[in-house]
C-alpha cells in the first residue's frame, strides 16, 4: 500500500446503486488529478455492487457496513477513514467532468478562507440544465439549490461565495471538519449539507461555488418521493432548532413561522398525494421529536460561534430574492 497521502479523498455512500456505480467510477478513471482516494461506503447492499466493486475497480477501497445507516452515516463511515487534506463527497448516480477534481483543488487553493466547495451540478439526461450552482438558504428558513430547473445560460459562470454545497457533491477542508464535526447522524437523509454548512459558516468558514468543477447528477435515482418528502419536512424543522441563530429568530422569526405554516396548508390542500402526507407528516416529527432532540446540541453550535449577524444576513439569501 502506497503510504503517501492522497491529494483528495472521494467518499461515495452506495446502497444498491450497482445500476451507477459504473458510470459513476469510470468518470473517475479519467480524472486530470492523480493520487486520488475513492472510498465506496455501502450500506448494506443486496443488489451485487460489492461484487461489481471486487471483480472491476480494485482501485477504491470498499468499506461494507452491513446495514444501512443513511447517507449521513455512510458519509461519516467513509470521511473518518479518509487520508487526504480535502474530502468529497459524491453521490453514486453521478457523471463528473475529467477535470472535476482540478478545479476543486484549485479553488481551495484560491480560497484559504473557504472550508466548503460547491461544484456546479447539471442534469444528467438535461444536461443544459442545473440541479445546483450551489446551496442557498433563505431568512424565512427555507433551504435550496441556485438555478434548480434553469437552463444554464452562464449566469452562473462566476467563482463566488454561496451558503453551501449540495451533498451529492460537497468538498470539505479537513481542518474545518476537525474544527465544526462531520454530518449530522440524526438526520440520517437530506439536509445533513444545510446543517454542516450552518456549523461552518457560524464560526466563519466560507463557501465557494467552482462553477468549472462539473458534476451530471441523476435527479432522484437513489431516492425521493415520499421518503425524501418526510425526512425534507422534518430535517427542516431540526436546523431551525439547532442552528439558526437567536438574533436571527428575533428579526425574522415571524416569517419563518409563516413560512412552515404555508408549507402546511399546501400539504393539506394536497392531502390525497401521498408526498404531501408525507411532508406534514415530517414536520409532526420535527416538532415534537426534533425540539427535544435538537436543542442540546444547539446550546453547542451556538456557543461556538464567532460571527456576527450582518456577516449572516450577507450570506443568507432574502425571501424575495432570486438565488
Amino acid at each position: 500500500m502506497d503510504n503517501r497521502s492522497p491529494s483528495v479523498s472521494v467518499i461515495i455512500p452506495n446502497w444498491n446503486g450497482v445500476e451507477h456505480l459504473p458510470i459513476c467510477l469510470d468518470s473517475l478513471r479519467r480524472q486530470t488529478v492523480g493520487g486520488a482516494e475513492i472510498i465506496v461506503v455501502d450500506n448494506g447492499s443486496t443488489d451485487g455492487s460489492l461484487d461489481l466493486l471486487e471483480r472491476r475497480y480494485p482501485e477504491a477501497r470498499l468499506l461494507p457496513l452491513g446495514e444501512n445507516r443513511g447517507f449521513a452515516g455512510a458519509c461519516n463511515a467513509g470521511m473518518r477513514i479518509a487520508r487526504a487534506a480535502f474530502v468529497v463527497l459524491l453521490n453514486n448516480d453521478t457523471e463528473v467532468d475529467a477535470r472535476w477534481l482540478e478545479e476543486v483543488l484549485a479553488a481551495f487553493r484560491r480560497h484559504p478562507e473557504a472550508g466548503m466547495v460547491a461544484s456546479k451540478m447539471l442534469l444528467f439526461d438535461r444536461r443544459d440544465t442545473f440541479h445546483t450552482a450551489g446551496d442557498f438558504y433563505r431568512v424565512d428558513g427555507v433551504p435550496g439549490n441556485r438555478g434548480v430547473w434553469q437552463r444554464d445560460e452562464r449566469q452562473y459562470d462566476r467563482e463566488e461565495y454561496v451558503f453551501g454545497a449540495c451533498g451529492g457533491s460537497a468538498a470539505y477542508r479537513r481542518t474545518m471538519l476537525e474544527q465544526v464535526g462531520l454530518l449530522d447522524e440524526a438526520f440520517f437523509y437530506s439536509c445533513e449539507d444545510v446543517d454542516l454548512a450552518w456549523r461552518a459558516q457560524l464560526v466563519g468558514w466560507r463557501c465557494v461555488y467552482a462553477p468549472r468543477a462539473i458534476v451530471y447528477h441523476k435527479l432522484s435515482a437513489t431516492g425521493g418521493g415520499t421518503t425524501a418528502s418526510f425526512y425534507d419536512g422534518r430535517n427542516t424543522i431540526y436546523i431551525l432548532v439547532k442552528d439558526y441563530p437567536g438574533d436571527l429568530w428575533r428579526r425574522y422569526g415571524q416569517a419563518v413561522l409563516r413560512r412552515q405554516l404555508l408549507i402546511a396548508m399546501e400539504a393539506l390542500r394536497a392531502w390525497r398525494g401521498a408526498a404531501a402526507r408525507a411532508r406534514l407528516r415530517g414536520q409532526l416529527a420535527g416538532l415534537f421529536g426534533g425540539v427535544p432532540r435538537m436543542l442540546p446540541k444547539r446550546r453547542s453550535v451556538q456557543r461556538s460561534r464567532t460571527v456576527d449577524q450582518s456577516y449572516l444576513e450577507r450570506v443568507l439569501t432574502g425571501i424575495d430574492e432570486r438565488p
